[in-house]
C-alpha cells in the first residue's frame, strides 16, 4: 500500500469478545503480517449512543492523523466518528467496514432507529469503499445510499479446528454462544427447547451477561418458567482453552439470532463439524444450509422447535448434519484470504492528490 498508514478506527477496546472485534483483531494482524502500516485507534463509547465527550475525543484523535492517510472505520464507530468524518472528509481517505447495520438492531425505538439510519446514511456517503462481510450486509449498505461499485464483499475467515468430540453419552449438548442480547433470540431458543422436553438435551448458553443485563434477567426468569434449570448452564462469556472445551463437548450448535451480517460463530462451528441449528437471519443463511442442520424463520418457536424434534430425534439425520457440517466447514475462507482481499479492496484508495481535487 506505498508505504502510507492505514489507521483504524475501533469502537473501543480491540480485545472484547464479539465476532466484530475478532474481526477487527484478524484484519489487523493480517495486514500487519503483509506488511502495511497501520495504526489502531480506539475511540471512547458508549456505542452507538455516543456522550459529547466521546465525539470530541473521536474529533481530536481523526484530527490528529496525517493529511491523505487511510481511515478504516469500524460500522459501530460510525456514530461517534460521524461529526469527524464531515469535518476531514476532504484531508483524509476514509473507507468503512461495516458488519450489519446499526438501526436495524433488536430492541430499538423507531426514534433511535431513525437515528442511527440517518447518521449511518450520512457518514457513509463520505466513505471511499464499504467493507462488508456478507450479501445481505452489502445490500443493507445499498440501502444506505451507498453505489454498489464502492463496496467490497469480505466473508471473515475461520481458523483452523478439531472436529468436535461431543459430550460422549446418551444427552445431546446444545452450544450457543452469543453474547445475551435481544438480537441473538435466547429467549426464543428456551421456548423452542421446552416444547422439546421429553427428548433428552442440555443446553450451555455461552455469552456476556453485561451489554443488556435485563435480556439476561429475562433469561434466568423464561429458564425457570419452563423447569429447565437442570437442563440449561450459563457459563458467561468465555475465550481460549475454556471456550474451545465447550465446543469440544457439543453435539449440536444453535444460533436463532434475529439479524447477522454475517454468522462468525456459526462457520466456527461448522469448522468443528457440529450441525447448526439457525435462523435465515441476515447472513447466517449465507454460511449455513440446511443440510448441515437446519435454517428457519427469527422467531418461530414453532420451526425452531421442530428442528431439534428432527435431529434429537433421528440419529441418522444428526449424522448426516454432521458430514455436511464438515464439508462446508472445510470449504469455508481462511483468514489469510479474507485479509488479503480487503487490502486489495483499499489499495485501490490509493489515487494522487490531482484525482482527489477533481472527484471530490
Amino acid at each position: 500500500m506505498r508505504g502510507r498508514t492505514l489507521h483504524i478506527i475501533c469502537p473501543g477496546d480491540i480485545n472484547q469478545l464479539t465476532g466484530g472485534y475478532f474481526y477487527l483483531r484478524q484484519l489487523l494482524a493480517g495486514l500487519r503480517d503483509l506488511g502495511v502500516p497501520v495504526a489502531l485507534h480506539e475511540l471512547p463509547g458508549p456505542h452507538p449512543f455516543v456522550d459529547e465527550a466521546s465525539r470530541t475525543a473521536a474529533d481530536a484523535i481523526m484530527a490528529a492523523i496525517p493529511d491523505g492517510d487511510l481511515v478504516l472505520i469500524d460500522g459501530l464507530a460510525l456514530p461517534v466518528s460521524a461529526h469527524a468524518v464531515w469535518v476531514d472528509r476532504y484531508r483524509l481517505r476514509f473507507a468503512a467496514l461495516v458488519h450489519h447495520p446499526l438501526h436495524l438492531e433488536n430492541g430499538l425505538t423507531p426514534e433511535q432507529a431513525d437515528t442511527l439510519f440517518r447518521i449511518e446514511r450520512d457518514a457513509l456517503s463520505h466513505m471511499r469503499h464499504v467493507i462488508v462481510p456478507s450479501r445481505t450486509t452489502q445490500q443493507g449498505v445499498i440501502d444506505l445510499s451507498v453505489p454498489a461499485e464502492r463496496i467490497t464483499i469480505a466473508n471473515p475467515g475461520t481458523d483452523p479446528a478439531e472436529p468436535a468430540k461431543g459430550s460422549g453419552d446418551a444427552i445431546p449438548t446444545i452450544l450457543c454462544v452469543a453474547t445475551l442480547t435481544p438480537r441473538k433470540g435466547h429467549l426464543v431458543l428456551v421456548e423452542a427447547l421446552a416444547k422439546v422436553k421429553h427428548l433428552p438435551w442440555r443446553l450451555v448458553l455461552v455469552g456476556s451477561d453485561a451489554r443488556h443485563p435485563g435480556q439476561a434477567a429475562a433469561i434466568t426468569q423464561a429458564v425457570a418458567s419452563h423447569g429447565l434449570g437442570d437442563r440449561v448452564r450459563m457459563v458467561g462469556e468465555l475465550s481460549g482453552t475454556a471456550l474451545e472445551a465447550e465446543w469440544q463437548a457439543a453435539d449440536l450448535f444453535t444460533l436463532p439470532s434475529f439479524h447477522e451480517g454475517y454468522g462468525m460463530v456459526a462457520a466456527d462451528a461448522l469448522k468443528r463439524g457440529l450441525p447448526c441449528v439457525v435462523t435465515d437471519a441476515g447472513g447466517l443463511a449465507e454460511v449455513v444450509s440446511a443440510e448441515a442442520g437446519a435454517v428457519v424463520p427469527p422467531g418461530d418457536v414453532a420451526a425452531l422447535a421442530a428442528a431439534f424434534e428432527r435431529l434429537l430425534s433421528d440419529p441418522a439425520a444428526l449424522s448426516a448434519a454432521r458430514v455436511a457440517a464438515r464439508r462446508q466447514g472445510a470449504a469455508l475462507p481462511s483468514w489469510q484470504q479474507s485479509v488479503a482481499l480487503i487490502r486489495s479492496a483499499l489499495s485501490g484508495m490509493l489515487v494522487s492528490r490531482e484525482d482527489d481535487r477533481t472527484t471530490a
